[in-house]
């Protein structure tokens, strides 16, 4: 689950798109506690350039930061803040995403939100759940939590094999 919050924002950009083409589908949006966000990102930060450069230039200004948000196709000036820990750039990121769900909310489009911590807690009734909002066969829930199991990154940098062994940021009242 180390890269679901880079499929967030991937999902929100093209909503609109897959909308057009299959008007009956169904959009749900999965959410995570914005702490686990930001540790998970930082560590993701450290395998990916891309992602330790934005970190990087966002402690800069917060006009750097507004350049980054703008080039991932979000309008940057709500986000136009100085990165200046290491938590800052996933609690952007969760920021940017959750933001283009309520947006997409607004502009009238039917998606539902699911909170990550619930599927965890109680995976079989909420692979239900999730099943049933998606109108498939419920009798999939068993299968489904059986995946959870396996790190779907696992041949990346960014499995959990690799990223899993990486210190995780203290969380400080100032931060």
């Amino acid at each position: 689950m180390y890269c679901l919050e880079n499929a967030f924002i991937l999902t929100m950009m093209t909503v609109c798109v897959y909308r057009g083409v299959f008007p009956s589908s169904r959009c749900l949006f999965m959410y995570r506690d914005v702490v686990a966000v930001a540790k998970s990102l930082h560590r993701l930060t450290i395998v990916n350039p891309k992602y330790h450069l934005a970190s990087l230039l966002g402690r800069i200004s917060g006009n750097i930061t507004k350049i980054i948000i703008d080039s991932m196709g979000f309008y940057g000036s709500d986000f136009c803040v100085c990165l200046d820990n290491e938590l800052m750039f996933g609690v952007m990121i969760y920021a940017v995403s959750t933001a283009s769900y309520l947006d997409l909310r607004r502009r009238g489009f039917d998606i539902s939100a699911l909170r990550y911590e619930d599927l965890v807690a109680r995976p079989v009734d909420m692979c239900r759940v999730v099943l049933e909002f998606c109108q498939l066969p419920v009798s999939l829930a068993e299968l489904a939590v059986k995946a959870f199991d396996v790190d779907s990154q696992r041949n990346s940098l960014v499995g959990k094999s690799t990223i899993g062994h990486f210190r995780e940021p203290r969380l400080t009242p100032q931060r």
